[in-house]
């Protein structure tokens, strides 16, 4: 087994910089965060590989300042599996990619029946991962030395990996398809915030009226806030189910608080205090929370034909039609369109052009490729569905 050490003192980073600017051909670049165990979604380890170099492990919390290692590799082509994952937490250091190559995205373009790195990695190459540390803490220091190898592994093919799959995608012809994708995954813009956040607790629809709503946002923003303070995944403070059973009880008294047995978690009963006085506050808000929140989701296509039967017939033509294009190119149907945006325009269709429909796909985020591959079927699937003199004929056909 090869031992492989963390980086973190920046003499040493700054050696490792420029042997790794020194090396040839692409980079490939992966992060360890600590999902489910610290509050944030920051990289605990940052590995790179770059053949004539070698692979790295850098230890981004000692380190700080990644600007040695984004001049040395910057202008360089970074390969990823599931890059969309990654690059929030290499943006916060201040690494960005000029270009990119996503092993992961490339094999779903490419028809792989598994897409998971381990899988691809075997499957292009013959090697193969062992994936038993992927949920573990890497915030967790020092880092058990099986952790390091598994990481540096994470990297070590990748390079290999990308060549493999570079060459399939001339085999079928879908470098370009292949470019727009990458392009777009580099573009896209960071998620914006979420209007009330606190509307995702798993469990909230058994919540009723608006000031039990109230109590159950003040729970929330307390261990949020909290959370933050121990830099601590909220689930592992308190559990959503405990704060839902803390509404849903409705104890008078801190006492019954602690007495609710569903209210549980390594925090319930160390911050006691912190949770009743949020109760206190959601009881005591003058501001209520909406009880329901207006949506632009579209009705579950099981209503559509009672609610919309010309949207409902035009969706039963479109849909088997892209599948079929899907089929054909060898692809999963969600990697040639996403079927939201189909959905989206069967709904409210544009008019009946294909430079209609082809505006209103990539006003839905469809790239070049998808849209010349979709648009004119998609228009011909409406055409032929307004052509029906009774669309719930045309919708069981």
């Amino acid at each position: 087994m090869t031992e492989y050490s963390v980086i973190d003192d920046f003499p040493a980073f700054e050696e490792a910089c420029r042997t790794l600017a020194a090396g040839t051909g692409p980079v490939a670049v992966d992060v360890e965060r600590a999902s489910g165990f610290r509050y944030s979604q920051r990289a605990y380890l940052v590995q790179v590989f770059r053949r004539d170099a070698g692979v790295f492990l850098f230890d981004p919390p000692a380190l700080g300042d990644f600007l040695p290692l984004q001049a040395a590799i910057g202008d360089v082509e970074w390969v990823f599996h599931a890059a969309n994952q990654d690059l929030p937490s290499l943006r916060e250091l201040g690494l960005e990619p000029a270009t990119l190559f996503d092993t992961e995205l490339a094999a779903r373009l490419l028809g792989h029946e598994r897409v998971g790195l381990a899988a691809v990695v075997e499957d292009t190459i013959s090697v193969t991962l062992k994936k038993e540390h992927s949920a573990a803490d890497w915030s967790t220091r020092p880092l058990p030395a099986a952790w390091l190898e598994y990481a540096a592994l994470d990297v070590l093919h990748l390079v290999d990996v990308r060549d493999r799959i570079a060459a399939e995608l001339e085999e079928q012809d879908k470098v370009d398809f292949a470019a727009q994708e990458f392009a777009a995954t580099l573009a896209q813009p960071p998620r914006p915030p979420r209007e009330d956040p606190w509307r995702r607790l798993s469990g909230l629809h058994q919540v009723k009226g608006a000031r039990n709503l109230a109590v159950a946002r003040s729970l929330w923003e307390a261990r949020e806030e909290y959370a933050q303070q121990q830099d601590t995944s909220p689930g592992r403070l308190v559990p959503d189910r405990s704060l839902v059973a803390a509404v849903l009880a409705n104890p008078q008294s801190k006492q019954a608080l602690a007495g609710v047995q569903a209210f549980n978690g390594r925090a319930s009963r160390t911050e006691l205090d912190r949770w009743w006085a949020a109760i206190v506050r959601g009881r005591e808000s003058q501001t209520l929370p909406r009880e329901r929140v207006p949506s632009d989701a579209l009705p579950p296509a099981r209503a559509w034909s009672d609610r919309n039967p010309e949207a409902d017939a035009r969706l039963k033509l479109a849909r088997p039609v892209v599948e079929e294009i899907a089929e054909g190119l060898n692809m999963p149907t969600e990697n040639l369109l996403k079927p939201e945006s189909l959905r989206r325009i069967a709904w409210t269709p544009p008019a009946l052009t294909v430079d209609a429909v082809s505006e209103a796909l990539s006003a839905l985020g469809a790239r070049p490729w998808q849209i010349e591959q979709t648009a004119q079927k998609i228009l011909d699937a409406f055409v032929e569905a307004a052509q029906s003199p009774d669309p719930a004929i045309t919708a069981e056909s």
